[in-house]
């Protein structure tokens, strides 16, 4: 999707994506509307939206929206979106003890900056200590990002109908087969910015001038975990000369 030309005028910034009167609240209670629609149905409703139109929307369309944020280097652009549109919703963090310390210096900025409700969500203590003293990330990757972020993630679905995510198709062979809505298991996943290029967010970035990932300028296109994250661009450098290109949350 093409986003809309021009910007418009906000709090003295020009902002690429036009607000919508009222924002997300006064929603009406259709949560058993929304869920009696098909996905081919809810992705031709939301694809003629602009991110931030399906962001107010699906808050019309479903009560127990669950949102998630990496703080990675693209995780700025949607936190601003539900900034403006959601302000009070909570945005769940998983840390797996791994990050880079700019991570962690970001999110708080982040935090502070938009005044975030972040809730740390971090795996069961035994695991995550055995993943450390047997180096799992170099054995099985896979394992390591199962106990570290997949089982504590399914935790925190229970209970929600839909969860929010900022993967773009830009950024991998996967992502770029995904459409903005998808059944998966027990709950719904939504990608409201899924369709805007590189150059979009970029743009974006620039225009409301927000601060970028610590580590971008040096390299890092994308940031996961220490042990594995290295330079490169788009996602190249996650666990770089292995066939993984996911962490599991969203295969």
């Amino acid at each position: 999707m093409t986003l809309p030309k021009g910007y418009w005028r906000n709090r003295d910034r020009y902002l690429p994506f036009p607000l919508l009167a009222g924002g997300a609240r006064g929603g009406r209670n259709n949560t058993t509307f929304a869920l009696q629609m098909t996905i081919d149905e809810l992705n031709e409703k939301y694809l003629p939206l602009t991110p931030e139109q399906r962001i107010a929307e699906v808050y019309k369309d479903f009560n127990k929206v669950l949102f998630t944020s990496s703080f990675g280097t693209s995780a700025v652009f949607l936190l601003h979106l539900f900034n403006r549109v959601k302000p009070e919703e909570t945005v769940y963090f998983l840390d797996t003890t791994y990050h880079f310390a700019e991570t962690l210096e970001y999110k708080e900025k982040l935090t502070r900056m938009f005044d975030l409700k972040v809730v740390d969500v971090l795996p069961e203590d035994w695991k995550n200590k055995f993943t450390r003293d047997d180096h799992t990330w170099h054995k099985d990757p896979d394992f390591c990002c199962s106990i570290n972020k997949v089982e504590p993630m399914e935790r925190i679905k229970k209970g929600h109908e839909i969860w929010v995510s900022g993967l773009m198709s830009y950024q991998n062979a996967h992502r770029s087969n995904l459409n903005i809505f998808e059944k998966k298991k027990d709950i719904i996943k939504f990608y409201p910015v899924l369709d805007v290029s590189e150059a979009e967010l970029n743009k974006y970035l620039e225009v409301n001038n927000l601060p970028v990932h610590p580590l971008k300028p040096l390299g890092y296109s994308s940031v996961g975990c220490v042990h594995c994250t290295s330079k490169g661009q788009g996602r190249e450098g996650r666990w770089s000369n292995k066939s993984k290109t996911e962490c599991g949350l969203h295969l």
